[in-house]
């Protein structure tokens, strides 16, 4: 598991706006005792709407059946234990346009 992959996870029910259930999502740590951090997707294409999401059109590369929008703002912390199979690996270029995006983000100079 590196950073880029794309697996299917489950991503718990909270009390807020966040995303949850079955969905792929972006792997963008390492592990860090059981924990790994991720970028959640959706096929809901107006959530380009927001800042610091990016479109992400599927292929073979990143295994993704939809057209996804990453949602870096929701940027969370989940136990590998919720993570099933993996779909793919993002393309480079999406990649570093999502390091940019999470610096600005986090107001990381």
């Amino acid at each position: 598991m590196k950073k880029g992959d794309i697996f299917l996870l489950e991503l718990p029910l909270s009390n807020g706006h966040e995303q949850f259930g079955i969905r792929p999502a972006i792997v963008f740590s390492e592990e860090i005792g059981k924990m790994i951090v991720v970028i959640p997707l959706t096929t809901k294409l107006s959530a380009l709407k927001y800042p610091f999401t990016i479109n992400i059109k599927s292929s073979k590369l990143n295994g993704l059946n939809e057209d996804s929008i990453a949602l870096i703002f929701q940027l969370r912390a989940i136990d590998k234990k919720r993570i099933n199979n993996k779909l793919g690996e993002l393309e480079k270029n999406l990649l570093s346009k999502i390091d940019n995006l999470l610096n600005k983000l986090l107001n990381i100079k």
